[in-house]
């Protein structure tokens, strides 16, 4: 591999008199430009519906009860508006470093550096977060099996999906995604038949009869109080994550406006549907109650209909939603310690592409999540979810908190500079926006209080922390500006 250092050009710039933002996109230049409009809807989709619905649900639902639906409706809100405010500004700018860039340009080059690396170390930590997650799906059948056995075996598979090319790994993700949708689909169909048609049908024993009854029947509809509703929306906030996705895969594209576009209506659509409608199913047919962290309540949910194989099926899809997750995610850490490289943010190393146009280097350094993964479900099997879980968390939301900032920078400058108008327009500007960031911040507050929760901020406050002090103490003395990199392919 070789590459060649070339200065930002200064040929370009805009009335302000700052270079627009052509010098960015030139620096990340190398990647293929071969995903589909369908491969990135369903990229974002596959991070999306994963162990967040799957296995995260089960936590979200101890902590709210049936009020649960209303904390993922929160959730969804605040999704709904961050997709608008990221599509406006992926189709004006489609490039791999994607919100960090408009950080970096809108904001300034502090805010760049800090949410690339807190987008980073959330979605390397989230990596971890799914192969704990496969430890527990695998013990379904194979309770007597080491989870981390589980961990390494599945992780050096998909290492090696996400090394050949970014066709093999789009092709990949749209057949897990379809393998997702398909199964919530049917787990949709059979919940309304037995919740409309034929409620007795799980009237066991081990549960009471399906129906809407259960949302009221066991400590009213909001069991654990507005707190408990509140605190439930941390958890759908870390469901809903990586939809972001689909603005850094902009970078690889074919068709970026078309392609954005498309896979924002859609992802919003199917994310919304799915998720409350599955929930709102799933606590209608089990009790709240019977929620828990010991395996996916889909699965709880087949066994007390008690249709023969259909638990382990289930168990078969929530795996396949684990991989497809942590699939993608592969996909967008790499994309970012990329864009980090070509910034001068990160060794030169990081932000070089092999024949393929794969950023290798920076593919093998993502995987730290698994490693710790790894070594965490090995010394504490019960807890490596959770506490897995909490400690990625900080990194997203101080993301998502960002992104409504950035596109309130954005937008102001977008007019102050006279461009023409956007191809695509968030609506509500500036209220929804302004609100956007405002949730985001008192979520993040909530983790602090919040016992299972507060290793959120203790882990979150020192790394932003030192994280600007890298940035201030080094990186600043750069005239403002890094040093910017190309690649050539090897």
């Amino acid at each position: 591999m070789t590459r060649t250092p070339q200065p930002p050009s200064s040929s370009s710039s805009s009335s302000s008199g700052k270079r627009d933002f052509s010098h960015i996109t030139r620096r990340e230049q190398g990647l293929r430009r071969s995903l589909t409009a369908s491969q990135m809807a369903m990229i974002a989709i596959g991070g999306a519906i994963g162990t967040g619905l799957f296995l995260g649900s089960g936590f979200a639902i101890g902590f709210a009860g049936p009020s649960v639906l209303i904390s993922y409706a929160i959730g969804a809100l605040i999704a709904l508006m961050l997709m608008g405010c990221l599509a406006e500004m992926t189709v004006a700018h489609p490039t791999s470093g994607s919100f960090g860039a408009y950080a970096e340009h809108y904001i300034g080059p502090w805010a760049g550096f800090l949410v690339r690396y807190a987008y980073w170390s959330c979605i390397v930590l989230a990596v971890g977060t799914e192969v704990s997650a496969i430890a527990v799906y695998m013990k379904y059948w194979f309770p007597q099996v080491p989870g981390w056995y589980w961990v390494a075996g599945f992780s050096a598979a998909l290492v090696l999906v996400n090394a050949m090319s970014v066709n093999l790994f789009g092709a990949i993700e749209y057949g897990f995604s379809l393998i997702k949708i398909t199964a919530i689909v049917v787990f949709i169909l059979i919940g309304a038949y037995v919740v409309f048609i034929a409620p007795g049908s799980v009237a066991d024993g081990a549960h009471s009869p399906a129906g809407f009854a259960n949302y009221t029947a066991h400590g009213g509809f909001f069991p654990k109080g507005l707190w408990g509703m509140w605190v439930a929306v941390i958890i759908s906030i870390f469901s809903y994550l990586s939809i972001e996705m689909i603005a850094v895969a902009a970078g690889e594209a074919e068709n970026p406006e078309r392609a954005v576009t498309r896979a924002f209506r859609s992802t919003v659509v199917r994310l919304v549907l799915f998720y409350l409608l599955t929930l709102a199913l799933m606590l209608a047919i089990v009790p709240w109650t019977a929620a828990g962290q010991d395996e996916s309540p889909f699965v709880k949910v087949m066994q007390a209909i008690n249709i023969p194989g259909a638990a382990g099926v289930i168990n078969f899809v929530v795996l396949i939603a684990a991989l497809s997750s942590m699939n993608s995610q592969l996909y967008i850490t790499t994309r970012m310690m990329f864009s980090l490289s070509r910034a001068g943010y990160a060794p030169a190393r990081f932000g070089e592409v092999n024949k393929r146009g794969v950023p290798l280097a920076a593919l093998l350094l993502s995987t730290v999540g698994i490693a710790l993964a790894t070594l965490v479900n090995f010394l504490y099997p019960e807890s490596s979810f959770t506490f897995m879980m909490a400690i990625s968390m900080f990194g997203a939301m101080l993301t998502w908190m960002m992104i409504f900032v950035t596109h309130f920078f954005f937008r102001r400058a977008w007019r102050r500079e006279n461009h023409p108008p956007l191809a695509f327009r968030m609506w509500g500007f500036p209220w929804l926006t302004l609100l956007g960031a405002a949730l985001m911040a008192a979520i993040m507050l909530t983790t602090l209080l919040t016992g299972v929760f507060r290793m959120t901020m203790i882990f979150g406050v020192p790394f932003v922390a030192a994280v600007l002090l890298i940035y201030f103490l080094w990186y600043r003395k750069r005239d403002g500006e890094p040093q910017a990199r190309t690649a050539t392919q090897s």
